[in-house]
């Protein structure tokens, strides 16, 4: 079906899986004022008979590459459902006179509050007992109390974030009411920085830190830059956290560090290949903590993605500004 941009767009999301998660998302806000389909999944393959003679076009993993993006006439809008848009050929979008929009900083507080929940996790041990107990650990216990297992406080812990973007400042916000003691490794100068965070350098970091957490973003300059090497400067008590992407750390010897006990834990929710393979060394290494990519998804989060979706295809339909245009 042929539409005009200005009246009725016809709107086709690729793959709408992850987003849409356990059913508990309402998609009214996109099928406003617009033709709109959704596909679960799309192949490669499937790409172009599926997007047809859309004008706007919403993806969140589909690789859109220049050949595509040159074979699709009517496409004048391209959303993507995420922050990073790496999967598109934003050059070449913009040579056919595509815009591509990304949604910023929706996943902020959820990101945050999932490295809190590894600290929390780390210290108080809640999984485990609970575990035990169900086992019947306590029953059997001869004290009022099942001490198996060490706790610990935050309080006075130095954690350092590496990368002070938008999510690692709201870490940092959600930590200084525990009393830690803040640092960063990032590139701006320690006067830009707040009162309570300390500058340091990465090795410091891995050397002198209760946790350091990742959230820096994949660079050609930041790919795999935890490697054996930095890993060397880590004591053996460290707790090193990745929300940011799998491809920051090289993963095998991560889980050397862990086999040989020189790293006290790993917790991620990413991983550099995803989903993960069988046999990536993380999955089964001791103390390795991984989460599925999850990080992101709240319910809130993912209904901010809706709304900003939504924005720019009313903004489109009335040839308004767009936000967030990345190319």
């Amino acid at each position: 079906m042929t539409t005009s941009s200005t009246t009725t767009p016809r709107v086709v999301f690729l793959d709408s899986a992850a987003l849409a998660g356990p059913g508990d998302l309402n998609w009214e806000p996109l099928t406003i004022g617009t033709h709109f389909t959704e596909y679960p999944r799309t192949a490669p393959e499937d790409i172009l008979s599926r997007v047809g003679d859309a004008q706007i076009l919403i993806t969140n993993k589909c690789q859109l590459t220049a050949e595509l993006l040159q074979a699709m006439p009517n496409v004048r809008l391209i959303l993507e459902a995420a922050t990073g848009y790496d999967n598109i050929d934003t050059i070449a979008a913009r040579r056919c006179g595509i815009d591509v929009c990304n949604v910023a900083g929706y996943a902020r507080m959820p990101v945050a509050q999932t490295i809190v929940s590894y600290l929390l996790h780390h210290c108080n041990r809640i999984a485990t007992y609970a575990a035990e107990s169900r086992e019947g650990r306590w029953t059997a216990c001869k004290d009022f109390c099942l001490l198996a297992h060490p706790t610990l406080e935050l309080e006075g812990k130095r954690i350092t974030i590496v990368g002070l973007g938008s999510i690692g400042n709201t870490l940092a916000e959600m930590l200084r009411p525990f009393g830690v003691e803040l640092c960063a490794v990032t590139s701006k100068p320690q006067e830009e920085l707040p009162p309570y965070i300390t500058k340091i350098d990465i090795e410091e970091a891995f050397a002198t830190s209760f946790a350091v957490s990742l959230n820096c973003p994949l660079t050609p300059s930041t790919k795999e830059f935890v490697d054996e090497r930095l890993l060397s400067h880590a004591h053996d008590q460290l707790i090193l956290i990745n929300t940011a992407r799998g491809g920051v750390v090289n993963e095998h010897h991560v889980a050397q560090a862990l086999e040989a006990g020189r790293l006290g834990a790993y917790y991620a929710d990413v991983l550099s290949a995803e989903p993960p393979t069988a046999d990536n060394p993380l999955l089964r290494a001791p103390r390795s903590f991984i989460t599925p990519h999850i990080a992101w998804a709240t319910r809130e989060a993912r209904t901010r993605i809706i709304e900003a979706l939504a924005y720019n295809i009313r903004a489109f339909t009335h040839q308004q500004p767009l936000r967030n245009v990345v190319n």
